[in-house]
């Protein structure tokens, strides 16, 4: 299948480690030259000479903190001076576990602005140049807990619903102008931050992380985590050329484990 991704530029946050990272490499290898950025970019500098040196897409990578508004303006800065992006991957870390009572309003202030209103101040920044070309591609990495609210993840279900209230109502607006709009909802996707919620849950339980991995196992249809290539897949296939009718969506790559239609 033609992609048709060579030669367009993506922005990837959250690029570092994880879904963010091997959304990067997805994109580079169908020919996209892609803007890496994260708070540190050393793990990127890694994995983006490999991809150089595959001849095909290129990755460069970009600091940003989104919990801070001097260098999203920055970031934002860089991007103007780049000419802006076809393709926006919003992906960012997920806030500390927690229980919805007694969380202090800085802990809510703190998720929001790092998980919604930083990332909807980028979209707003890219989508001109967008709308200029009339082609554009902005995805948002989300939750499962979007649809089925994560046990001891308030914040994350929370803060994510909103982000996907957004989404939906900028899919509607943009869609005239040949920018589509979609989320894409992990499950139990084997990365860093689900091991270290998993180790989480065992040291809350008393159980070993092995036990806890495979009480998880079992809830899911296919029987295993999700590899994070996996999920990269489908953001690249929303990305493309071919998925030019598919808007407003919020897509779940979780191996069944949601049950709800």
């Amino acid at each position: 299948m033609n992609t048709g991704l060579a030669g367009k530029r993506a922005l990837v946050l959250g690029a570092s480690r994880g879904l963010g990272a091997a959304i990067a490499q997805g994109l580079a290898a169908e020919g996209a030259l892609v803007h890496a950025a994260a708070r540190s970019t050393d793990a990127i500098r890694a994995y983006a000479q490999e991809a150089t040196g595959s001849g095909v897409g290129r990755i460069d990578p970009i600091a940003v903190d989104l919990s801070k508004d001097a260098s999203v303006t920055q970031l934002l800065e860089t991007l103007v001076a780049l000419g802006g992006v076809d393709i926006l991957v919003n992906n960012g870390g997920g806030p500390k576990p927690g229980s919805a009572r007694g969380q202090s309003s800085e802990a809510w202030i703190t998720a929001f602005q790092t998980m919604a209103a930083s990332i909807f101040r980028v979209t707003d920044a890219v989508l001109s140049g967008m709308i200029e070309r009339r082609w554009g591609r902005i995805i948002t990495v989300g939750s499962s807990g979007i649809e089925q609210p994560l046990v001891n993840l308030a914040l994350s279900n929370s803060v994510r619903g909103a982000v996907a209230g957004w989404s939906k109502t900028l899919s509607t607006e943009m869609a005239p102008h040949g920018i589509t709009v979609n989320m894409v909802l992990p499950g139990r996707i084997d990365t860093d931050r689900v091991r270290e919620l998993d180790a989480g849950r065992a040291e809350r339980s008393g159980a070993s992380v092995e036990d806890v991995r495979q009480a998880s196992r079992a809830e899911i249809p296919v029987g295993r985590y999700g590899r994070p290539e996996e999920f990269a897949a489908c953001v690249v296939f929303l990305a493309s050329v071919q998925a030019s009718y598919i808007t407003g969506s919020m897509i779940r790559v979780d191996g069944g484990l949601i049950r709800s239609l």
